[in-house]
């Protein structure tokens, strides 16, 4: 323990929060830790092709101390630029699952919701023994409390509610060395889409009904169609969600309507009228692709990988798909939360996301908060030459 306490010390009186962000990221089993002096960071990567960031924002706890300890040499990429560059942070392993586990002792997460149902549908959710305590007033009048007291101790996890007290310590370990994020050119951006979450997991849900193995994205400014994704690789033919335009020119910019058309290799793809070049569903739609791939942007992904993010395709209001140069995918989740913790799915929070904010933030609705969840995925080089291997080299 250093000389002013605890390394760390952060209590919240809504956990259900923590567990919906944490549980958007848990296709892994453990799960890399930074505090900061603005947040907990939370990385979980597989195979280092997919990789999941979660930040737990200060905003989110009732209160957040942090002492930094000296001689502490962790350097690490930032998430979403939340942190200054330079600074050493405490760095640590725990067993993701472990936590989740342990924020659910009192009913916590179990609670049917329409966002676990439509995660469903694209992935089986992971099971869970069932819990006696699981009425929504028990996810009230209580406090968790994060505890860490100095390098190497255990990460300390209290839940407290009515004179019950309960303490999980999770065991910590050192990062291994040769771990390393996915690069992410922000400088390099080709391609930024900005459209509401649920069109995103509907159309990964139609996709996924084929079972493939590739997701192929198809994006122009310039020609129809103008955003498209495709499922092939699979037993059954390749099928595509377009995201195109209205036809209906009175109802030209909204976001709240689509015109798509799903087709196999047997059926023909009627044209939508021009009214804009720009899909109806999307926000912001900017594409700029490398002089060698022409007018249109083209990237292939594994479909099983992009599937780790249905947690949050159905959990989140607005998702922001971004591309850089070197072909990596970044999915970043916009998650809001009313004054009771809950997601707020279904609503619109404004144009936080279009704005850059990153980072905890009140928006218009009395005690709402908006928190951030980025996946990241390598893409794949050409499956008919190298077998569909995702790509590591020329990266870093």
């Amino acid at each position: 323990m250093t000389d002013t306490g605890p390394i760390f010390t952060a209590v919240s009186s809504n956990a259900n929060q923590l567990y919906t962000l944490l549980h958007c990221i848990s296709f892994a089993q453990n799960a890399t830790v930074q505090i900061t002096p603005d947040g907990i960071r939370f990385s979980v990567e597989e195979g280092r092709v997919v990789q999941g960031l979660a930040f737990l924002d200060k905003a989110l706890f009732t209160t957040y101390t942090f002492h930094p300890p000296t001689g502490v040499n962790n350097e690490h990429d930032t998430f979403m630029d939340t942190e200054p560059d330079g600074a050493n942070y405490p760095c640590f392993v725990v067993s993701l699952s472990a936590l989740l586990e342990t924020l659910k002792i009192f009913g916590i997460g179990d609670s049917s919701s329409a966002s676990t149902s439509r995660a469903a549908s694209v992935q089986p959710p992971t099971a869970s023994a069932s819990n006696a305590f699981t009425a929504p007033a028990l996810l009230l009048n209580r406090s968790c409390t994060f505890q860490y007291l100095t390098d190497g101790s255990p990460l300390t996890v209290t839940l407290t509610e009515t004179g019950v007290k309960t303490v999980c310590e999770l065991t910590t370990y050192e990062p291994d060395e040769g771990d390393l994020e996915i690069p992410f050119q922000r400088d390099g951006i080709v391609m930024k889409i900005i459209m509401r979450s649920a069109w995103l997991h509907n159309a990964i849900t139609e996709l996924g009904a084929t079972n493939p193995s590739i997701l192929k994205i198809s994006a122009s400014d310039k020609q129809e169609p103008y955003f498209t994704l495709s499922g092939a690789g699979g037993p059954f033919s390749e099928s595509t969600v377009e995201f195109s335009i209205e036809q209906d020119e009175g109802r030209k910019g909204t976001t709240h309507d689509t015109h798509r058309k799903v087709m196999t290799n047997d059926g023909a793809r009627p044209r939508a009228t021009r009214t804009k070049l720009a899909p109806t569903v999307t926000e912001t739609f900017l594409i700029s692709p490398p002089s060698s791939m022409g007018s249109r942007l083209r990237q292939d992904f594994r479909f099983a990988y992009i599937q780790k993010a249905a947690r949050a395709m159905a959990t989140a209001n607005k998702v922001s798909i971004r591309g850089d140069r070197q072909g990596v995918l970044s999915l970043q989740f916009m998650i809001e939360f009313d004054a009771s913790g809950s997601a707020m799915t279904g609503n619109s929070v404004g144009n936080s996301m279009r704005s850059g904010a990153v980072r905890g933030v009140d928006v218009n609705a009395p005690g709402s908060t908006v928190s951030f969840v980025d996946f990241r995925f390598v893409p794949l080089l050409d499956e008919d030459d190298l077998g569909g291997k995702a790509v590591r080299d020329d990266l870093e």
